[in-house]
């Protein structure tokens, strides 16, 4: 056995204790030095997993606008079913009677049956027909009212369509006969657009990713009679939002110019209310429009009304509309009620006192709507 003197130990332990001290800093300065790259890490980590969360729900926002503004069924299977068309049929007749001078419309009528198909043509796709069967002087005419493509995976809320369209121009104008809540159209669709304004070209909108609905769009369109391209075109706004749990609103305001009339200006704004979002007891529905014409002759015009279903299946409404002219301002005044037995029937009264002629008349009509096959949901 080796014995080691105690002066030996010392200078030992004076030797090797710096070095052993020295190792023991740098194993800390390690471990600090890999702790702090785990933390930037694991930062780094959170940070790219917080931006795919916003990113998600960014897009998840725009899809749930998209869906809301677009009246065509989302394809809920794969495979080729995916894309079948969906096909569906509307049925629409009036009994028309008029007490004072007679017009054209007066008797029995056969309104458009309409002929609606859709579907997805790819995965980034869709298209869209509606074709329209009308008896006019005895003789059967089909028309084709709307046949367009839609993109559906446009990035940053962007969409376009092309084709023919109902234009985005107004609050009415794009809905179809058996959606309106009256058996005709007010004044200024008449007298502006002798019905609606349907045009051949192309839309593109953005929908911005907020919680509060906002739309902006723009229509360039080929005119009226005019086969040599862009002579029309149009710019539309819409904002809106819900209050509380039953209430939700939409304003907007739109501008047409098109070569053959001055350009028209108008604003609109509707107001749907539920007790509790319950819509199918009882709901109202309030919604107005202005036009602004600026032409000589006619300056404008507008309606107003509101359609309240106290129950299920009935539904009250009135309506007033109006032309703003240089020589008078022609008015009507409707008041309807009507039963719907289903989604797919309805049974309308509806009497109007019209003080746009000479003499004023009054005017009655019982309408019939029924409708087979798919049918996608309506906008709001």
């Amino acid at each position: 056995m080796r014995i080691v003197s105690l002066p030996g130990a010392l200078i030992a332990l004076t030797l090797f204790a710096p070095a052993a001290g020295a190792a023991e800093d740098n194993d800390i300065e390690l471990l600090r030095a890999a702790i702090d790259e785990l933390r930037a890490d694991y930062d780094d980590r959170i940070a790219e997993l917080e931006r795919r969360l916003a990113v998600a729900e960014q897009n998840a926002a725009q899809a749930g606008y998209a869906a809301q503004s677009t009246s065509l069924p989302q394809a809920q299977s794969s495979g080729n079913a995916a894309f079948n068309p969906a096909i569906g049929v509307v049925f629409q007749g009036t009994l028309w009677g008029v007490d004072g001078p007679g017009v054209e419309s007066e008797g029995f009528a056969v309104g458009e049956t309409e002929l609606i198909m859709n579907a997805n043509v790819d995965d980034k796709f869709a298209a869209y027909l509606t074709a329209a069967l009308a008896f006019e002087d005895g003789a059967s005419e089909l028309e084709i009212e709307e046949a367009w493509v839609e993109t559906t995976a446009l990035p940053a809320g962007f969409g376009a369509r092309f084709g023919r369209i109902a234009s985005d121009f107004g609050y009415l104008n794009a809905k179809h006969s058996h959606q309106w809540d009256f058996a005709d159209l007010p004044l200024p669709y008449q007298a502006f657009f002798d019905g609606r304004y349907m045009d051949n070209g192309v839309r593109l909108t953005w929908l911005a990713p907020t919680d509060l609905y906002m739309e902006l769009g723009g229509e360039i369109l080929q005119g009226e009679g005019d086969p040599s391209g862009l002579a029309a075109s149009t710019l539309f706004a819409n904002v809106g939002g819900d209050v509380g749990s039953g209430g939700s609103w939409l304003a907007g305001a739109s501008y047409l110019e098109r070569d053959t009339m001055a350009s028209l200006t108008g604003a609109h704004f509707v107001w749907k209310w539920s007790p509790d979002g319950n819509w199918k007891d009882r709901n109202l529905i309030f919604q107005t429009e202005y036009f602004d014409y600026g032409d000589i002759g006619i300056d404008g015009g507008w309606y107003a009304q509101a359609v309240y279903q106290p129950f299920e299946r009935w539904r009250f409404g009135a309506r007033a509309d109006g032309l703003q002219t240089d020589a008078d301002d022609p008015r009507r005044y409707s008041v309807m009620f009507d039963w719907s037995n289903s989604e797919f029937s309805r049974l309308r009264m509806q009497f109007t006192q019209d003080q746009t002629g000479v003499e004023n008349r009054n005017e009655w009509g019982l309408q019939y709507i029924h409708s087979i096959g798919a049918h996608g949901a309506h906008s709001f």
